[in-house]
């Protein structure tokens, strides 16, 4: 069996979409070993296809002297393969260093050299999924393996489900009623969709259902924002929102997750890993973002996402240098008729 090393670092959203390439080699006979970021590992945990986890730490990252011991260990696993789908410098070193004959990666004209094959990104997705997933499983075509439609999985144990129930029944939820899980906040304010238009969001969706029970995705650093968030919507939005009940680490997030109606909110990690357990999510982009990289046509079914590109023509270079300007822009107006819809087709509502 020939092994291969799979590199993809970086965050949990872009950890998470390089688990496709992990299934199709897995499904395609190799013995698959997945290098990431340590703080990413909770998304990937008890992932089937992946035969071993290899964690590249702060520490590595920071001191020269681990960096040359990790990159002696990985050439001490003699892998037939490296498909690096991260493709800066520290991924680059790593399949240098690591002896394999086919190296793959993508084409950059200052590190072509390192690699054995390389793959010119998609502009435009060919099969309707994103961008990010089809040019993942791009990087698999020097092996001879064709695009599947595949989307990445997140895999929790029974025992992490039924505390996280307990933890929720414990804090009142009611099983019996929808649960919406906020993703209140991007990855900083910059990504953030203002936050009294998230406010007019969250009151719209309690009164089209007003059983609805709203739980916050924040962190204990993030609370300052979550409480301002709180306190810009109305009253009896308020009573609908379980505040002190959020997750105290990932895989508790993600296991209060499961148990959701749908996510609402900030497009990333979150919305990540919702998709991955299957859960319906309503994604608010971040303008300066190109939607069709994170969200593929073949999601319209189960997933919505809106983005003021929709709606205003308008250059993404320029959202870019002035994105709070843009996201001003983003109202609620025109983000709630698709809202609407979305709330309409979930089954439980």
């Amino acid at each position: 069996m020939k092994k291969v090393l799979v590199i993809q670092q970086k965050m949990i959203g872009d950890v998470l979409t390089a688990t496709v390439i992990c299934e199709a080699l897995k499904k395609n006979g190799y013995e698959v070993h997945y290098l990431i970021n340590s703080h990413t590992l909770p998304v990937v945990v008890n992932n089937p296809f992946i035969d071993e986890i290899i964690e590249f730490t702060p520490k590595i990252e920071k001191s020269k002297l681990a960096l040359f011991s990790f990159l002696k260990n990985i050439r001490k696993n003699r892998y037939d393969v490296i498909v690096d789908s991260y493709g800066k410098l520290s991924s680059t070193l790593i399949t240098a260093f690591s002896g394999a004959k086919i190296k793959i990666g993508y084409h950059k004209k200052h590190t072509a050299f390192v690699y054995s094959k390389t793959i010119k990104r998609l502009l435009k997705p060919k099969h309707q999924f994103s961008l990010a997933i089809e040019n993942r499983l791009r990087l698999l075509e020097p092996l001879e393996i064709d695009f599947e439609p595949l989307s990445p999985k997140i895999f929790l144990t029974e025992t992490e489900r039924n505390n996280a129930q307990q933890t929720l029944r414990k804090g009142g939820i009611d099983f019996s009623k929808p649960i919406f899980m906020i993703s209140l906040l991007g990855s900083n304010t910059k990504k953030t969709y203002p936050l009294p238009y998230m406010a007019e969001l969250l009151d719209f969706i309690i009164s089209t259902i007003p059983e609805a029970q709203l739980l916050f995705n924040y962190i204990p650093n993030q609370l300052l924002e979550a409480k301002d968030l709180y306190n810009k919507c109305l009253p009896i939005t308020q009573k609908s929102v379980f505040f002190n009940l959020y997750g105290k680490n990932l895989r508790e997030f993600i296991a209060f997750t499961s148990h959701c109606n749908a996510l609402i909110g900030n497009e990333g990690g979150a919305v990540n890993m919702a998709k991955a357990l299957n859960i319906p999510t309503f994604i608010v982009f971040n303008p300066a973002l190109n939607k069709a990289n994170w969200f593929g046509k073949s999601e319209n079914q189960k997933h919505q996402a809106v983005h003021l590109n929709d709606y205003i023509d308008y250059d993404l270079f320029e959202a870019k240098k002035n994105p709070v300007e843009f996201y001003l822009k983003f109202k609620p107006t025109f983000v709630l008729p698709k809202l609407k819809e979305f709330l309409s087709l979930q089954n439980d509502v």
